[in-house]
Formats: structure tokens, sequence, C-alpha cells
């Protein structure tokens, strides 16, 4: 499976959401500002992420973004398939009659087992993991200041 810009650049933004405080509200341009991807890419990116239930928004002048749950409800799986069109190695495992050899595929069983895989990692890493662990790599305490 290879995880494309989309699905990349959305967990950069709902990372960047989810390292303000509290339920803050924030525009497109200021993601944009702290990510460095273009704001006409966010756009297509959080309709995405607003279909599959990732972030709401809000309209007006003080409108924006937020996510629509709470860091430790949203997973990687979440994010990655609600803008990945899969996140299976084959399409095969998600659709049996796309292949006409999958009734009697040899190597059927090894796409089923890394999908599983990549479903069980991606499914439980929250947004909380990710943040608590950027956090305690960037804490002032853990400063590398050696040359």
């Amino acid at each position: 499976m290879r995880i494309s810009t989309r699905g990349s650049y959305a967990m950069e933004a709902v990372l960047a959401i989810a390292l303000l405080p509290g339920d803050h509200i924030v525009s497109i341009r200021e993601i944009s500002d702290r990510t460095r991807i273009s704001d006409n890419y966010l756009e297509q990116i959080f309709t995405l992420l607003r279909k599959g239930g990732i972030i709401s928004s809000s309209r007006g002048a003080y409108g924006g973004y937020r996510l629509s749950r709470s860091l430790s409800e949203i997973s990687v799986g979440d994010v990655l398939r609600a803008t990945e069109k899969s996140i299976s190695p084959v399409i095969c495992v998600e659709d049996p009659k796309s292949c006409r050899k999958s009734v009697k595929c040899v190597t059927r069983n090894v796409w089923c087992r890394l999908s599983k895989g990549i479903a069980d990692t991606v499914d439980h890493i929250s947004l909380a993991d990710l943040v608590k662990s950027f956090e305690e790599e960037t804490s002032p305490g853990n400063t590398e200041y050696s040359i």
C-alpha cells in the first residue's frame, strides 16, 4: 500500500488542528501557513475529511474547521479511509469479484493478512497518541543541543 500525498497531507492538516489548544476553530489559511500546503489543495482534502466525519466546519467571519470528535476517538485509519480510495494492498482484498482468480488465488491469503495488519495498525493509533508522542519528542527536556 502506498499513501498518496492527499492522505499524507490530510494527516498533517488534521494534526495541525489537533495540536491547537482546546476546541479551536482554525481557518484554511492558518492551516496552510502551519503546514505549507496550498489553500486549494487543503479545500479538496477538507471536503473529503468532512464527508468522512473527521472535521466539521462553520461559516461566517469567525468560521473555520475543527475536529468533529475527540482526539482519542479519531484514528489514523479514519483519516486515511476518508482521503484514500483504499488502504488495502490490492483491490481483490476489498472486492473479490474484481479478480477472476480470487477464489483459487495462491497469493490471496498473503494480501488478506497484509491488509489486516495495515488496518490493525492504523486503527489502533489515535490522534491523541500522535499528539502525545509529538509533545514528548519536542518537550524542552528532550531537546538535543549538541553539535
